[in-house]
């Protein structure tokens, strides 16, 4: 038997309110074991007395909803009793929980595994869940609703129906030579996996927008010692997420704060300063860490201390690129005018007293959103979406240029599969279904 599952849904902690949910064969049970009353009508929110099953001390009065399979979030029987939200009474609740026969404690994700299993998510959906769950950003936000709702899975189930069309295209002209088939019936599914090819190839050429909107995009803040960076981040973060000190050398490691940049995520990471000379070996270990995160950084913030104007360090320079924000910080304490490096117009700055920090948080916003923002179209948000499309597409070369229908139609079942592995979806009965639907009705 299908055990029942039960878990707190909400934030641990103290809070207004908590809610406990139940999802399984015995839920019902459960809610008529905590009341010692009628169970309540499905969906119907009620105000109820909950009791210790054993030894009938009042617990809490709480709300409580029923849900009937299938109309539920997992697909099962489904009971949610949202109590007041102290830690006393979440315990008290969940600890009468564990006594009930059949019931148990919920594996991290169980729920949203049951639904589904049940049919109720694809895997994309589910995925999304736990991306809205951590959701920091608006930007975030929206694309985890968007592909909760079905946006990406429903993109990637039509693609999938192509190739199930055009397999079964394929499949009747191997397996039924002999019968009054149209010509060239194999031959008609070439457009269709060369268009599908060419829309995986514009899906994929998006700059890995999706993964970089889950994680947030990393911008890397570079120079020499005492060039202002742990003060610029400081500012940036508008907190004091690292130590500053006018001694060389100070930040030794890489010193990451998480923002929220115009509504999407931005990872701000401070390095240590770049020089030749190292003072230890530590410093050494630092500086490589510091070209290593620049290196892998989205967008680099190249600061440059203004009191050492006109010399710019060469370390620094010889960083610049299309992706970097040149900053010269310390204007308050010389008037400088802002140079140009390499083409690229500096922002004056000043992390001590904050001048300049709007107009270099207008250009952060600016890279951020050219990199993060969308067109419309769904975006792949994980890996292993891009794996799986990447052996989708080069399955459906290999089967433009096959030499044999029974060739071609390998390549077309292969990608079929790995576009299904993304949603959860590798059913091949519907291959039937379509060679039964095009090809054997009225025969």
């Amino acid at each position: 038997m299908i055990p029942t599952i039960f878990a707190l849904a909400t934030a641990p902690g103290r809070a207004g309110v908590a809610v406990v949910r139940v999802s399984g064969p015995a839920s019902g049970d459960a809610l008529a074991a905590l009341t010692g009353k009628p169970l309540p009508e499905p969906r119907m929110a009620t105000l109820v007395r909950l009791r210790d099953p054993k030894t009938r001390e009042a617990l809490d009065d709480a709300l409580v909803l029923r849900f009937t399979a299938p109309r539920s979030f997992t697909g099962e029987d489904v009971v949610e009793l949202h109590l007041h939200g102290g830690r006393a009474v979440v315990a008290g609740v969940v600890e009468a929980l564990a006594t009930l026969p059949g019931l148990r404690v919920a594996e991290p994700g169980e729920f949203t595994r049951r639904a589904f299993e049940n049919g109720k998510l694809d895997l994309t959906e589910a995925e999304a869940v736990a991306d809205l769950v951590d959701a920091e950003t608006s930007a975030q936000r929206r694309q985890a609703l968007r592909q909760m709702e079905g946006a990406l899975g429903t993109l990637y189930d039509g693609w999938r129906e192509w190739l199930t069309r055009s397999l079964a295209h394929i499949e009747a002209d191997i397996d039924f030579p002999d019968e009054d088939l149209p010509s060239g019936v194999s031959d008609a599914a070439r457009p269709v996996l060369s268009t599908l090819a060419a829309e995986i190839d514009a899906h994929l050429d998006d700059r890995g927008r999706g993964e970089r909107l889950r994680e947030g995009l990393h911008i890397a803040i570079v120079g020499a010692p005492n060039a202002g960076k742990s003060s610029l981040l400081n500012a940036l973060a508008r907190r004091e997420a690292a130590i500053v000190s006018a001694r060389a050398g100070t930040t030794r490691d890489v010193i990451e704060v998480h923002l929220d940049l115009g509504g999407y995520p931005v990872v701000l990471a401070d390095t240590a300063g770049l020089r030749e000379a190292a003072a230890d070996e530590v410093e050494e270990e630092g500086i490589r860490r510091a070209l290593d995160r620049a290196a892998r950084a989205d967008v680099k913030v190249a600061v440059f201390d203004a009191t050492a104007l006109p010399t710019l360090d060469p370390a620094t320079v010889a960083l610049l690129d299309k992706d970097t924000v040149l900053v010269l910080n310390k204007t308050d304490v010389v008037d400088a005018t802002v140079p140009t490096v390499g083409g690229w117009e500096a922002v004056a700055v000043s992390a001590r007293t904050g001048a300049g920090l709007p107009e270099l948080e207008r250009r952060l916003m600016a890279f951020t959103a050219d990199r993060l923002a969308g067109s419309g179209a769904p975006a792949l948000t994980r890996a292993r979406h891009r794996s799986a499309l990447e052996e989708c597409r080069d399955a459906l070369r290999r089967a433009l240029i096959a030499p044999l229908p029974e060739l071609m139609a390998e390549d077309v079942r292969l990608a079929s599969r790995a576009l299904g592995r993304i949603t959860g979806r590798v059913d091949v009965e519907d291959l039937l279904d379509v060679i039964f639907r095009d090809f054997c009705i009225g025969k």
